[in-house]
């Protein structure tokens, strides 16, 4: 008896309905009859991010021909919570964990930001995208967060939209209270971190002068970068976000 299968894979489509076939890329037939070594029959999980998530059966013919039949809808579409997370590019790794604890953690856009002190590679937003999406399929998001072309930081700051309040972590100690900033906080926010080096003075001195802007403390102790991404994603979840609601609400 075919058997349903915890697989969950992302399909670029823009439609998806009850009674479609699908035809799965190169790379996710490869993964689903080599890898995953699935059977005729068996079910899998699927979503394009815009239509929700539906059970699919495998169909096979061949060795090396697939295709999915959408039986079901499993979970309707939901976007997360309207919150961004700013960070400039850091050492492979780092970057690899920032961007896929960001999007588990229900950010909806990334966005890179070039500061004096950053040290990157070259950025490859193709990279990141695919690690977004494989987060998004393993945590059973519906949605996946957009992420931006990288920008310097007086760029992003010159075109801000007014109405989106930007949180910046202070690691000079000067900054507010994060917990007392988000009991006053209403979305849409925006989060931003400094490179490994911090804010220069004066990309500091350039934040606080930004009506839009504050400067928050994550406490006593200085965060590596990825740690104080997620860590203010973290919070902001909690008091702010959908970690309030239970999983089908």
């Amino acid at each position: 008896m075919p058997k349903t299968s915890k697989i969950r894979i992302y399909i670029d489509l823009k439609d998806m309905e009850i009674g479609q076939t699908i035809k799965p890329s190169k790379e996710q037939a490869h993964y689903l009859l080599s890898v995953m070594r699935l059977a005729d029959g068996e079910k899998i999980l699927i979503f394009n991010g815009l239509s929700g998530e539906f059970e699919s059966q495998v169909c096979i013919s061949g060795k090396k021909d697939i295709t999915l039949q959408v039986i079901q809808k499993t979970k309707d579409f939901t976007s997360v919570p309207d919150v961004w997370l700013l960070f400039p590019p850091l050492k492979k790794d780092c970057t690899d964990f920032v961007i896929e604890k960001a999007t588990e953690l229900g950010v909806a856009k990334i966005v890179p930001v070039i500061t004096r002190y950053t040290i990157a590679e070259k950025i490859k937003i193709q990279r990141w995208e695919s690690q977004a999406i494989e987060a998004a399929e393993q945590s059973r998001r519906v949605d996946i967060p957009q992420i931006l072309p990288p920008q310097t930081l007086s760029e992003l700051l010159s075109k801000w939209d007014k109405k989106r309040k930007l949180f910046f972590m202070d690691e000079t100690g000067n900054g507010q209270n994060y917990n007392q900033a988000l009991q006053k906080a209403t979305s849409p926010i925006a989060l931003i971190v400094g490179p490994e080096g911090g804010f220069s003075d004066q990309e500091l001195k350039t934040l606080r002068s930004c009506s839009f802007a504050t400067g928050i403390c994550l406490g006593p102790r200085i965060l590596r970068a990825e740690t104080a991404a997620i860590a203010a994603l973290s919070c902001w979840q909690l008091t702010q976000g959908d970690w309030q609601k239970g999983d089908n609400q």
